[in-house]
């Protein structure tokens, strides 16, 4: 008779990591979970859909990487692409996209979409293009809360671009951290810190990371922008819509009305 093999629950807690050991366990994350996230999400993120989080706003609506009609013959660099549903979205307005993900298995699902796209796997702090290669780059929730070290991630950005170029980027809005990652009333009191900067991390029996999330306050953001060389132009922190019924996560309509969960960061470089 076959012993039956024990499922081993991740332990959750807060403790400091490294950039070696946070960029191993985003690796291992993405490629274990990236056909659940896509069966689970894929319908609201769409095949060629630019969304900037779980509130739904449109890159078509906001414009944040400047008007669509403009992006035609523009570099782009997609930076946690994942299945690059994004990248789709700018192709089709006439952009040169290059959707670049850590997760080998977000990029097979990025094949399995199709479309004509170049898809590099490579870490978004050693990014693998010369200086000076791109017009715009973008990110919807990829790398930034996953990296111990943001303000390497930034300088790589702000050195492929060329001047004036603009960097795009969306991350959970700080102020999550403070309540309980809950969708329904459980997460509306706060339960941590704001201001405890260490990170949420997911081991398993052995200590060894297999998930970690970095925080930083909105001011931390702002430094990392800035240390980086960038030009903070806006802060949006999208409003949950109406027509949103959807729970993602932590992420719902109750909680989305009354707190922000969502802060996109739109940078120029001089």
């Amino acid at each position: 008779m076959t012993p039956e093999i024990q499922q081993y629950e991740p332990e959750a807690t807060r403790r400091n990591t490294g950039e070696a050991e946070s960029s191993r366990a985003s690796r291992g994350w993405w490629d274990r979970n990236a056909d659940e996230y896509q069966n689970e999400h894929g319908g609201f993120l769409g095949d060629d859909r630019f969304v900037w989080g779980p509130e739904g706003l449109d890159e078509a609506e906001a414009g944040l990487l400047g008007p669509a009609a403009e992006l035609a013959g523009r570099d782009v660099l997609e930076i946690g692409a994942g299945a690059a549903q994004c990248s789709r979205w700018l192709a089709a307005r006439g952009a040169r996209p290059v959707a670049l993900d850590l997760s080998h298995r977000q990029l097979q699902h990025a094949l399995r979409i199709g479309g004509d796209i170049p898809l590099v796997e490579a870490d978004a702090g050693a990014l693998p293009f010369a200086d000076g290669s791109f017009d715009l780059a973008c990110s919807a929730y990829g790398a930034v809360p996953f990296v111990a070290d943001p303000v390497r991630v930034m300088r790589e950005v702000r050195r492929v671009l060329r001047p004036g170029g603009r960097w795009v980027f969306s991350v959970t809005h700080p102020i999550r951290w403070a309540f309980p990652d809950e969708p329904g009333p459980e997460g509306l009191s706060v339960a941590a810190s704001y201001f405890d900067r260490t990170p949420y991390v997911e081991q398993d029996e052995t200590g060894r990371a297999v998930y970690v999330e970095h925080h930083r306050t909105l001011g931390d953001r702002v430094r990392d922008v800035v240390a980086a060389g960038f030009r903070l132009v806006d802060l949006v922190e999208p409003e949950w819509p109406e027509w949103n019924t959807q729970e993602w996560g932590g992420w719902s309509p109750l909680r989305g009305h009354l707190i922000p969960g969502t802060a996109i960061f739109v940078c120029e470089r001089d």
